[in-house]
């Protein structure tokens, strides 16, 4: 057999961070890919927007130095991951008057460099540090395994976690990591990011913040590369249905009007679209696709005079409802990108009493409690703010949740996205995962049925 007939003509529905993986990964792997994507951008839910002359997000990350997969792919596009984000040592630092905590990781090699912090750390007690040292040796000696998942609340009361450990550390980091409340959230997916955090190799547990849009840091790559290979590539092009046509192949009707043929797919969206693309393929009994609940990330941007500069490019903020302070993080856009001096970020994940205010009344809270939180009575007044919520960033990662796999139970067609079962919850690393995973499928597939 020839190299032209082994080619596949792949649809890869979905142009996010999962779409973009796999369409990659097929294209280096010789087949034709056309990408298919709703939106006029790449990106997913994890994307550039423009407001105010700045290139801003949808919403600030973080990323890890574990996230290993998107870092090489980035290597693999071009790119140049320490020109693209900003690397600071695992911390939780909150400013001094909010009565919080300082931890920050050394440079010293693991697991010496969390050693070092916790003896260093400031705001915790004697019985805070002890129960942080026993959460650590504990979870290594079960290789941050547990026979039978449970809530991270119930995981921290079996471990013991001190009260004021708890409210300062683990939730903070529950709910940044998993955008799930720590009622809620998989113990087990919890300690999987810990483990590549807490658990792993100093720069492993890195925290690296873009210096760059996050188009700019895999979405647009992916696409310009495509591009240079003879991809075709349809924005502002929604796939309605698939149909399996008599000869084969998968027909998708866009809502354009027009069709795309192709040998194999890849649904490369969130699961609620892409299970109303499958589950019409499918007998009920064969549905691998559950009905999700979703959590909000809101982004709070307010933007100062370019005199107004943090100690530190992001701090942890003290989340007190009953005083109407919501942030949970806040980042000096500043330290990130030279042109956004006096800008700031503050992150609300999983909000959901902040849902019911107006942006008016959000931005005018979170303004007073940065005033009131960096001891500057200037933060109450920005020139301007803009609120960016995405309703469904992300589903609530819950104990036991069934997460489908990268193959589905259609033959030909492959799933791609952060909900597909993995180590990770709802990141832009799973999303790159699940992305590679879905094409390295399709590949050694399609290579079985070319020896068959």
């Amino acid at each position: 057999m020839s190299v032209a007939d082994s080619t596949l003509q792949i649809a890869v529905i979905g142009a996010g961070w999962a779409g973009c993986s796999a369409a990659v990964k097929l294209t280096q792997a010789g087949h034709t890919v056309c990408l298919l994507e709703a939106s006029a951008h790449a990106g997913g839910r994890a994307r550039r927007v423009d407001l105010q002359d700045y290139a801003l997000d949808n919403g600030q990350h973080i990323l890890l130095g574990a996230y290993r997969d998107s870092l090489a792919l980035m290597r693999e596009l071009g790119l140049h991951p320490e020109q693209l984000f900003k690397r600071l040592p695992l911390q939780m630092i909150y400013p001094p008057a909010t009565d919080g905590m300082h931890f920050l990781a050394s440079g010293w090699p693991a697991p010496l460099h969390l050693l070092m912090a916790l003896w260093r750390a400031r705001g915790l007690s004697r019985e805070d540090k002890q129960a942080l040292a026993r959460f650590s040796t504990t979870a290594r000696w079960m290789n941050w395994q547990l026979h039978q998942d449970c809530s991270a609340e119930e995981l921290l009361v079996r471990f013991e976690q001190t009260p004021r450990l708890t409210e300062l550390m683990w939730n903070p980091l529950c709910v940044a990591a998993l955008n799930t409340p720590p009622a809620l959230a998989s113990a087990q997916v919890f300690l999987n990011v810990l483990r590549d955090s807490l658990g792993a190799s100093r720069s492993a547990s890195d925290m690296l913040l873009p210096v760059r849009d996050l188009g700019s840091l895999l979405p647009q790559a992916a696409i310009d590369y495509l591009d240079s290979r003879a991809a075709e590539i349809r924005l502002s092009c929604p796939v309605r249905q698939i149909q399996k046509s008599d000869n084969g192949k998968w027909t998708l009707h866009t809502g354009a009007g027009s069709v795309c043929l192709a040998d194999q797919v890849v649904i490369a969206t969130d699961s609620k679209n892409a299970a109303r693309l499958l589950n019409p393929l499918t007998g009920p009994e064969f549905r691998s696709i559950p009905d999700y609940d979703y959590a909000a990330i809101t982004t709070i941007y307010l933007q100062y005079g370019p005199e107004i500069r943090l100690e530190r490019a992001m701090f942890a903020l003290r989340e007190l409802p009953e005083r109407a302070h919501w942030g949970q993080f806040v980042f000096d856009r500043g330290q990130l990108h030279a042109e956004q001096a006096g800008l700031l970020a503050v992150v609300i994940s999983a909000p959901t009493k902040t849902l019911e205010l107006t942006h008016e009344e959000l931005a005018t809270q979170v303004a007073l409690q940065l005033a009131e939180s960096l001891q500057n009575p200037a933060l109450q007044q920005p020139v301007w703010f803009q609120i960016i919520t995405e309703k469904r960033a992300t589903y609530l990662c819950r104990p036991n949740l069934n997460r489908p796999d990268n193959r589905s139970t259609v033959p030909g067609i492959y799933l791609a996205g952060d909900y597909t079962a993995g180590d990770y919850p709802a990141t832009l690393e799973a999303a790159v995962r699940s992305g590679i995973a879905a094409a390295h499928l399709l590949i050694a597939d399609a290579k079985k049925r070319i020896r068959n």
